[in-house]
């Protein structure tokens, strides 16, 4: 047995108008990256660099050229 199709009334918008995003979608990714980037800038707060040397040496340099 088919099913009948009922043509559509009005066409399908193509633009942006029904699309919204919730607030935290753009909230929580400018919060981490925010968050990650205060720890690439201020090293001293990182408490693993302090385990790893290479790893300090190496955020030392990105900030270094960061604050250039």
């Amino acid at each position: 047995m088919s099913v009948r199709t009922h043509p559509r009334t009005h066409p399908a918008t193509t633009g942006v108008d029904g699309t919204r995003l919730p607030w935290w979608a753009l909230a929580l990714p400018v919060l981490a990256f925010t968050a990650l980037l205060a720890l690439i800038l201020n090293p001293s707060e990182a408490h693993a660099a302090t385990d790893a040397p290479m790893l300090a040496h190496l955020i030392e340099q990105i900030r270094a050229l960061l604050v250039r």
